[in-house]
């Protein structure tokens, strides 16, 4: 009997033990879960200055963007430009081997291109080398529609233009802040590539503040204004002039240019003009026909390695001042050569095209902050910007 006891006694342990070994196993994922929320990292502990930077980035939930509602909202916003111009071309005959010349003839020739509709009654902006010398624009828009344009005014040194067609109602993009595009931000770019009318495709934004010397005929007494946001979405020749639209179906660029090698067509980046930028120059040649843009009345050079080395600069950062213009805004306030620009209008400017692109954002007359560095001294002056005559008036066509 003790025998049977004991036997039991040690079956009802074994049984316990089995109970205890399954709740175990049961509860160790529960266990692992809570043990990799508690446990302290292996890693060296993150700097209280790291800290700090990371809580002040903007948290936004990481999602990728379903573009079908962003080309839908957005698509009749981008119309088709048919321009047509005249040449007139000497017309030859020979008479016993003499070549003679019997006249003119007049040739017509098209070109093609992109526009945005920026107001439902009819103001579209493009490029001004797709309208440049027209004397006929037609808009197509992308429910077939075609409308005579008038050109209202162009700016070269932008490279930006405004046409006008009589309508009311129209699809329009509204004009999103370019200063907010991130690197890496998913985009779409929108026009009509080799004639293909209302083409979209996608890309993200590979880097801003783009300077490419590609803007060669502004009038003689402006310098060419380039500042791009570069994408690698794909765009070809008859995208000039298209929309580059983020996911929220706001206008950021202005499609501009392609880098194509020798090929002339796209192999792997564009660039478009920024929206701030393109609204200011949109807003002047509809109110005066010409861009108001202030000057600072500087020269400047990039600082990188070599430059502070010899300048003695404590950062590699700024814009090293060459040359004070006498009689410029700068110089009445104070800015001297050697000084090192820092900010402008509170903005950090390190390339000339980040520098250039603030200013643009302002007419003569504005007041804006320049924060720079002189023997090793950070200093803010206040500068009256001037137009290129020198002085403060507005210039209209």
């Amino acid at each position: 009997m003790k025998k049977i006891k004991k036997l039991t006694k040690l079956i009802n342990l074994y049984n316990m033990k089995k109970i205890a070994l399954a709740v175990a196993v049961a509860l160790f994922p529960m266990m692992q879960s809570c043990n990799a929320q508690t446990e302290k990292p292996s890693s060296q502990p993150i700097s209280n200055a790291a800290v700090q930077q990371s809580n002040n980035v903007p948290r936004r939930p990481l999602q990728i963007a379903d573009f079908t509602d962003v080309a839908a909202a957005t698509i009749d916003g981008v119309v088709h430009i048919k321009t047509e111009m005249t040449q007139l071309t000497p017309l030859y005959q020979s008479f016993f081997g003499f070549i003679i010349q019997q006249g003119v003839q007049r040739q017509v020739y098209s070109a093609y291109g992109s526009g945005v509709i920026v107001t439902s009654d009819g103001y579209i902006l493009t490029n001004n080398h797709v309208v440049q010398d027209a004397e006929r624009i037609t808009v197509t828009l992308n429910d077939r529609r075609e409308l005579p344009a008038k050109l209202v005014g162009t700016d070269p040194a932008t490279d930006l233009a405004v046409i006008k067609v009589e309508s009311n109602g129209l699809t329009y993009i509204p004009f999103g802040n370019s200063d907010m595009v991130r690197v890496g931000e998913p985009v779409l770019a929108i026009g009509n590539p080799f004639n293909l009318t209302s083409t979209v495709t996608s890309g993200i934004i590979s880097a801003k503040a783009r300077n490419m010397h590609i803007i060669d005929n502004p009038r003689s007494n402006e310098t060419p204004l380039e500042s791009f946001l570069q994408t690698d979405a794909a765009v070809n020749s008859g995208n000039s002039g298209g929309a580059l639209v983020n996911s929220r179906a706001e206008l950021i660029g202005i499609v501009t240019a392609i880098a194509s090698g020798n090929s002339g067509n796209y192999i792997g980046y564009s660039f478009a003009i920024p929206a701030n930028l393109a609204m200011k120059v949109a807003g002047d040649l509809q109110h005066y026909g010409y861009v108001q843009r202030g000057y600072l009345g500087v020269q400047v050079t990039e600082v990188d390695a070599n430059v502070a080395r010899q300048t003695g600069a404590r950062d590699v950062k700024g814009l090293y001042v060459a040359v004070v213009n006498k009689g410029g805004a700068a110089d009445h306030a104070g800015l001297r050569q050697g000084d090192i620009i820092l900010r402008v209008a509170g903005k950090e400017v390190n390339t000339f095209a980040e520098m250039m692109e603030e200013l643009g954002l302002f007419n003569p007359g504005d007041e804006v902050d320049v924060d720079y560095v002189r023997d090793s001294h950070s200093n803010t002056v206040r500068v009256k910007l001037l137009n290129y005559k020198g002085n403060t008036d507005i210039i209209r066509k």
